[in-house]
């Protein structure tokens, strides 16, 4: 049976992936983070996973305004990188599972989760950046990949508790699903952080870090954040971290924390890291 072994929760900022490719990554400014990698990517490496969902948002690369699914789920066999404006990031094109994918589809619609099913959908940094965090530059991605977007870009978005409940269904599926295989679920985005009007460039590092503390062991806690308190707390774009949620939940009612990671500044953002493993 396939199982859940693992979860990540990570910033997908989009200079961290233009560091890499631009190989700056060891200055001064950008060494102090990607250290805190280093870790990460042994344990990952350690894990071997088969296949990774990767929970994040689109910023207008597969979607726009014309169209909005709350909750995007990508069942084809390849994810190319979207062109955000300067051409695609020079990174593997992702493999998917097609199988897996859609035995998620089915089951989730079928428990009353209303999924946007994407048969071809280009996938941008808020994607390829937390492979880039796990995996360096290899030269193909060593896991196939199933992107789940979520709408956190317009009002309204998915709250926290639908999130969670995303991810408890979740794991129940992947259970269900027969083929022998190690599943990793990314929740991206975040931490606080706003890019625009009076507040751009907030970042709250007591927020960020409390809302780290509980995410092993207060999932239901934390799903009671509404939206407002993310924008008053986090900037308009910490509500990215309901996107954790959904990863939270895939672990099963108990979870441990192994690793955490948290640095100031990424760009103009809080850039954190956690992984979490199922009890």
């Amino acid at each position: 049976m396939a199982r859940i072994v693992g979860g990540i929760g990570t910033s997908h900022v989009p200079a961290i992936g233009a560091a890499l490719d631009n190989g700056i990554s060891g200055n001064d400014y950008w060494s102090p983070l990607f250290a805190g990698y280093a870790r990460a990517r042994r344990w990952i490496d350690a894990c071997k996973p088969d296949v990774v969902i990767i929970v994040y948002n689109d910023h207008a690369s597969a979607f726009s305004l014309e169209l909005i699914p709350t909750f995007a789920l990508g069942v084809a066999e390849t994810f190319a990188p979207a062109d955000e404006g300067f051409g695609p990031r020079q990174v593997p094109v992702a493999q998917g599972h097609p199988e897996l994918a859609w035995h998620l589809a089915e089951n989730l619609i079928l428990n009353e989760f209303d999924m946007t099913i994407a048969n071809v959908m280009p996938v941008d940094h808020g994607l390829t950046v937390p492979l880039s965090i796990m995996f360096d530059q290899p030269a193909a991605w060593p896991v196939q990949v199933i992107p789940l977007c979520v709408n956190v870009i317009q009002y309204p978005p998915p709250t926290g508790k639908r999130c969670l409940a995303l991810g408890r269904a979740i794991a129940s599926i992947v259970a269900s699903f027969e083929q022998d295989l190690r599943v990793v679920v990314f929740g991206t985005g975040g931490m606080s952080h706003q890019l625009q009007g009076e507040r751009a460039g907030v970042i709250n590092q007591a927020f960020d870090k409390a809302f780290l503390d509980r995410l092993a062991d207060d999932p239901d806690g934390l799903a009671e954040i509404g939206h407002v308190e993310y924008i008053r707390e986090a900037g308009s774009e910490g509500v990215e971290l309901v996107m954790w949620l959904a990863m939270r939940g895939a672990l099963g009612e108990r979870a441990k924390e192994v690793y955490r990671h948290y640095h100031v500044p990424a760009s103009n953002t809080a850039a954190g890291l956690v992984i979490l493993e199922p009890v």
